[in-house]
């Protein structure tokens, strides 16, 4: 396509491969600084949308719930993003209101404080009940209340999309099934457990799952090999 020039030319200048894209990061740095990005100073909308968690532990025989409300930011456009904001927990078990109030307000200021929040995840796993955990339905291991306050936050923060889940390849998948029919041939069947009775706890998903098979210890939940 050609383009008639009506005046006079007072300068010209080829433009090089650097220079387009010096323009192209120019471009993009512009559209980033358009981006809202989560921090402690960005209002709060009047609706939030949410997500309500169950927890039933054998150590009460009240149930906890736990809100945890998101906020999005750039909606309708292509840096659309939901973002936890708050978390609410509530129980008719007043027992551990103090510490459970102290919590929430903590991690809902950590959410709104911007940045990478996940970290917030593998702390709260981490902590271990003095007097001992418990195990939930399945065979997965919590060492404390906290701890499952933890799972919640990260079962979430894989539905938003904070965290990509690590799921077992369909090769691990039919590996994990071909061990556990082994094992249950020569021990006999799980009799409608999740697994079996003479499984013991895996260090790596928590779950009551590790068995011994070919001399190695072997997870029959996550794949975890003692043997690599």
């Amino acid at each position: 396509m050609t383009h008639k020039i009506t005046k006079k030319i007072v300068g010209y200048k080829v433009l090089t491969q650097e220079d387009k894209a010096a323009a192209e990061q120019a471009a993009t740095e512009a559209k980033q600084r358009d981006v809202e990005r989560m921090h402690e100073n960005l209002e709060r909308p009047e609706v939030l949308v949410g997500s309500t968690y169950k927890i039933k532990t054998p150590q009460s025989e009240h149930a906890l719930y736990i809100t945890i409300n998101d906020i999005i930011l750039n909606p309708g456009t292509e840096h659309e993003e939901r973002r936890p904001y708050e978390i609410f927990i509530n129980s008719k078990n007043m027992e551990h209101f103090q510490w459970v109030l102290a919590l929430t307000r903590v991690i809902s200021a950590v959410f709104r404080k911007g940045g990478d929040a996940t970290f917030l995840v593998e702390e709260l796993k981490a902590v271990f009940d003095p007097r001992g955990g418990y195990f939930k339905k399945g065979g997965v291991f919590m060492p404390s209340l906290v701890a499952e306050i933890g799972h919640a936050i990260e079962a979430h923060m894989k539905h938003i999309g904070m965290i990509k889940p690590e799921g077992l390849t369909d090769h691990q998948k039919e590996l994990i099934d071909e061990k556990r029919r082994e094992f249950e041939a020569l021990h006999g069947s799980s009799k409608g457990q999740a697994f079996p009775e003479k499984a013991v706890l895996c260090n790596k998903c928590s779950t009551k799952a590790m068995v011994m098979m070919d001399g190695c210890m072997t997870c029959l939940n996550c794949g975890e090999s003692k043997c690599g």
